[in-house]
């Protein structure tokens, strides 16, 4: 499945989103619109366990928001495509499977606020990373300034948010942003088989984890608890939990169906 802006198709129980705007693959509004959408629509596919997210082309993951648009609007106008990215990268944070980023060379602006919203990141040796909107004269307005402290802290994220330079694939990972540094011919290969791994994970048990961790981070300790108490419910009650404790009761492989 095509769309103008964006690749998608499944293999397996992976599905793979391409952003193909190349060679900078930069995030306009009908890219969020096509990211909402499929987004929504996997979330309704059984059959996919696990997304990966890359850019086309060996330059860049997205290398931010679409200037030529931008400047062609009005604050009404941009106040619009804010709430669109909102609406595409919230539907990425939300949805009930693991979302890894391939980030496969430049991730600026609304790129780094897209891997961001992912669960995983792995990138390529020649990715850089920056939130440089202060170097605009504006602000993050992806869930930079939110997302950013969150996943590698207060001081880390100042230091970014407030100078606007742009850090390399290693001082990434020395940070935290990103899990894995690969080779850009191994970026691909390495994201399909995290997503593999966690395809055969049971499926109730990996979106109640989810939300856990995301939904618990902005509720004070007792109300997190008291959603993990309430999703470990639900992950007992599923299929998936008899047969993972039937086939560790009996010393053997679990095969499950994602119920």
């Amino acid at each position: 499945m095509n769309t103008e802006t964006l690749q998608y198709f499944v293999e397996g129980q992976v599905a793979m989103v391409y952003l193909n705007r190349p060679p900078f693959n930069p995030l306009n509004k009908q890219l969020f619109s096509d990211l909402h959408a499929i987004m929504e629509q996997i979330a309704q596919d059984n059959r996919i366990r696990c997304v990966i997210i890359s850019g086309r082309g060996d330059r860049a993951f997205a290398a931010g928001a679409d200037i030529h648009e931008m400047n062609g609007l009005d604050q009404a106008g941009m106040a619009e495509m804010g709430r669109m990215s909102r609406k595409a990268f919230d539907s990425i944070e939300r949805l009930p499977k693991p979302v890894i980023a391939a980030v496969n060379g430049l991730a600026l602006g609304g790129g780094c606020e897209l891997a961001l919203a992912c669960d995983l990141r792995i990138c390529s040796e020649n990715a850089k990373f920056a939130l440089p909107e202060i170097n605009l004269g504006i602000i993050p307005g992806g869930g930079g300034t939110q997302r950013l402290p969150r996943l590698i802290g207060e001081a880390r994220a100042k230091e970014l948010l407030y100078f606007g330079e742009t850090i390399g694939a290693e001082q990434a990972y020395d940070y935290g942003l990103v899990h894995k540094v690969v080779p850009f011919e191994e970026l691909v290969p390495g994201a399909k088989k995290w997503a593999l791994k966690l395809a055969e994970k049971p499926a109730v048990a990996m979106s109640m984890l989810k939300i856990c961790v995301n939904a618990g981070a902005n509720r004070d300790l007792d109300s997190a608890l008291d959603l993990e108490f309430a999703c470990f419910g639900n992950a007992f009650a599923s299929e998936d939990r008899k047969e993972g404790m039937a086939a560790f009761a009996e010393k053997r492989k679990p095969h499950f169906m994602g119920r």
